[in-house]
């Protein structure tokens, strides 16, 4: 019977392994062609579409993204200080929330919990959020105007809420009242020491929401130098393409040289290379964070 059970075991870990193994395939695939098409000459793309090792090997989209590097470079300080800003002063303000939002002696926790779950279902709308931020608050061209917005989010302070009460038994609170502690040091040396997977989780979103975002640039920003790296590669791809299509419209060759597609992968590339490079960090605490985290309570 147990050489038989061992037997099943054995061909459940084979299965296992070989979906695993041809999801994880399935998954980098598309990547792999991105890789190889960023390298690829722009006609060939054209030509004989995308390949998974090219056939001729081209810089031409690295090119033209850097063809003034000074400004790409900017672009890039400019949305690592707003990720990296943006990142840990949201993570202060959505543990603290959540701390908040889950102690059962905060009277009005409920209140507070329903506005914020209320957000999620109903805005105000773009409008009277332009004119918040620009006529009252004054930020128009500012730094503070790409950090902002995106400081609370809701669903990532339930996510916290949720959280920070399957780890942290409410004895454990109880116990440090009892030994004197106040609500900043438990928060400081209890709930921040046991909460490592789920900040982890949350820092991750807020981290590729601030380096994905160009839609606060469109809005906010008219200084060229205080662009985000998206929208600076946006207007990068706005500009080719209108130049090809002026070209092709009035019968002048005066886009065919520019490398559209090639171009296009390689701004993927660029965009996403920090990203890669940050997730396995974050990795091992980013399961537990989303499985424990989800549990409603």
């Amino acid at each position: 019977m147990k050489i038989k059970d061992e037997k099943y075991a054995m061909t459940f870990r084979i299965i296992a392994y070989t979906v695993t193994l041809f999801a994880t395939v399935l998954c980098l695939f598309p990547f792999l062609l991105i890789i190889s098409a960023s390298f690829t000459p722009n006609e060939v793309i054209i030509r004989e579409g995308f390949h998974l090792i090219p056939s001729k090997f081209s810089l031409e989209g690295y090119k033209m993204v850097f063809r003034f590097p000074e400004t790409v470079l900017r672009a890039y300080w400019v949305t690592g200080v707003t990720t990296v800003v943006g990142t840990a002063l949201g993570l202060f303000f959505i543990t603290m929330a959540g701390y908040v939002l889950q102690r059962k002696d905060f009277k009005y926790r409920n209140y507070f919990s329903f506005f914020i779950y209320f957000t999620t279902l109903f805005g105000g709308g773009l409008v009277p959020w332009y004119i918040l931020m620009t006529r009252y608050l004054n930020l128009m061209d500012t730094y503070t105007v790409l950090i902002f917005p995106g400081l609370m989010t809701p669903f990532l302070i339930i996510l916290m809420k949720n959280f920070i009460r399957s780890a942290v038994p409410e004895e454990v609170f109880e116990s440090a009242k009892i030994d004197g502690a106040n609500d900043f040091k438990i928060y400081y040396r209890i709930v921040l020491q046991l909460s490592m997977p789920g900040i982890a989780t949350v820092g991750l979103f807020l981290a590729l929401a601030y380096w994905n975002d160009w839609f606060l640039s469109s809005l906010f920003i008219n200084d060229q130098n205080m662009y985000q790296l998206q929208f600076y590669l946006y207007n990068i791809i706005n500009s080719i393409q209108f130049i090809s299509q002026m070209g092709a419209g009035t019968g002048i060759s005066l886009g065919t040289d520019l490398p559209t597609e090639s171009t296009k992968m390689a701004m993927a590339i660029i965009v996403t290379g920090p990203i890669l490079f940050l997730y396995p960090f974050v990795q091992r605490y980013f399961v537990k964070g989303l499985t424990i985290g989800a549990v409603k309570g």
